[in-house]
């Protein structure tokens, strides 16, 4: 039998699984969607004695009958790493007002919904919340994205940075982003700088970023910054060890500040710099992505 690396993508209906699964196909593995998970391990052993090297398998409400089986496919898949199988996990969410655009948008039924409803709206919200009952322990078995801030190519960009994470490690993912635009739902620490002195009103650094040498200076001036920076390293370099021994893949601290341009993005790097020596470390910016992108497709 071949080594055999799996990614596993889950989620909410609506949250981008499909944009995911072309991602790691442009990527080089061998995708299948919506699998019975019935079918899971014998796919996983039949794959494996073919010789594949990449496999990717997308999950989700579909197969609800069968989703209870899932979890604990997932801990008898954890244990074949001595056997040639490492495996990612990933499941894609967004929030409900998200989610109820989305499918209103494309005038796509939601799998669970209710044909012929007096209150279509209601029972499509009704549909999403309860899939995320259903879905609620296979995402705790995984590393969650939130979507409902971001484009399809920044989905696809996220997708193949976390792949290419060693499995067999714990990843440390920072997350600059702005409050005004809503908390990310995958965060699993969140850290509020608006408190920090804002370049926003500093009308030489207002429309820079916090990548930009002279908002770094700026900040760097200011002790309460420095403070801020200590105390969250300290917080994470305290828990990291006990984090990797309960066997977590991912670990995203989110930092926010008002506009997610200045202060969050500078922790973020920061804080990626002082622990990348020691940890796989991965950097986003929610914002400053998502203004990329939008540069990007008028270029």
């Amino acid at each position: 039998m071949t080594d055999l690396e799996m990614v596993l993508i889950t989620g909410m209906s609506g949250s981008g699984k499909s944009v995911a699964l072309h991602a790691l196909e442009d990527a080089g593995y061998y995708c299948v969607d919506n699998l019975p998970p019935e079918l899971l391990l014998p796919f996983i052993a039949l794959e494996q004695k073919h010789g594949a090297r990449k496999v990717a398998i997308a999950i989700d409400v579909r197969s609800a009958t069968s989703l209870p089986l899932v979890p604990e496919q997932l801990r008898q898949l954890r244990k074949l790493q001595e056997q040639g199988v490492t495996m990612h996990s990933l499941f894609l969410d967004a929030n409900t007002e998200t989610l109820v655009r989305r499918f209103s948008e494309t005038r796509r039924l939601h799998p669970l919904s209710r044909p012929g409803a007096s209150d279509q709206h209601r029972a499509l919200v009704e549909a999403i919340e309860l899939e995320r009952e259903l879905l609620g322990e296979m995402r705790e078995q995984a590393h969650v994205l939130d979507t409902s801030m971001i484009r399809p190519s920044q989905l696809r960009g996220y997708v193949k940075s976390l792949i290419e994470a060693p499995p067999t490690q714990l990843t440390l993912v920072f997350e600059s982003f702005a409050f005004k635009r809503g908390v990310p739902l995958d965060a699993d620490y969140v850290f509020d700088v608006r408190m920090l002195p804002n370049p926003h009103y500093e009308s030489a650094l207002r429309d820079l970023t916090g990548l930009d040498q002279a908002v770094v200076d700026y900040l760097k001036a200011h002790s309460e910054v420095a403070d801020m920076f200590t105390h969250i390293e300290q917080f994470l370099s305290h828990w990291l060890k006990a984090l990797a021994r309960d066997h977590r893949s991912y670990v995203t601290v989110a930092i926010g500040c008002t506009g997610g341009q200045h202060r969050s993005v500078y922790l973020a790097e920061t804080l990626a710099a002082a622990f990348g020596p020691h940890w796989h470390t991965l950097k986003r910016h929610r914002e400053l992505d998502a203004r990329s992108t939008e540069q990007a497709a008028t270029i």
